[in-house]
């Protein structure tokens, strides 16, 4: 899995804009916290595996950028949590789950669905 780095608020329009072309994933992830850790490495070790080399995986450091959080918040009209992954398609989120319920099982399906 190779992370982008997400660091700004002007990058959320050019990640909207690249969702219209391929599907692109947000994570956000509190280093503070155990089950955000714990839900991170999850999605590294099943990434691999499940057939998604065609998603743009993001990686925003919610205790180093929280306005960039606050934003996509904002933006896409979804709950802020922590650990959190967002699924992009043709500038909408798609799929959104938290903490241990992230399924890449079920994110996969999202994208089968609008494909």
């Amino acid at each position: 899995m190779n992370w982008h780095p997400l660091n700004s608020t002007e990058q959320l329009d050019t990640i909207l804009e690249e969702s219209k072309h391929t599907p692109v994933v947000i994570f956000k992830h509190s280093t503070s916290c155990s089950i955000s850790s714990t839900a991170k490495s999850r999605l590294e070790r099943q990434w691999d595996g499940k057939g998604l080399d065609h998603i743009k995986p993001y990686y925003l450091d919610l205790l180093a950028y929280r306005p960039v959080s606050n934003e996509i918040a904002e933006v896409l009209q979804v709950r802020h949590e922590s650990p959190q992954i967002l699924l992009l398609q043709d500038g909408m989120c798609t799929y959104n789950a938290s903490h241990l319920s992230i399924n890449l099982d079920e994110m996969k399906k999202k994208v089968a669905a609008s494909g």
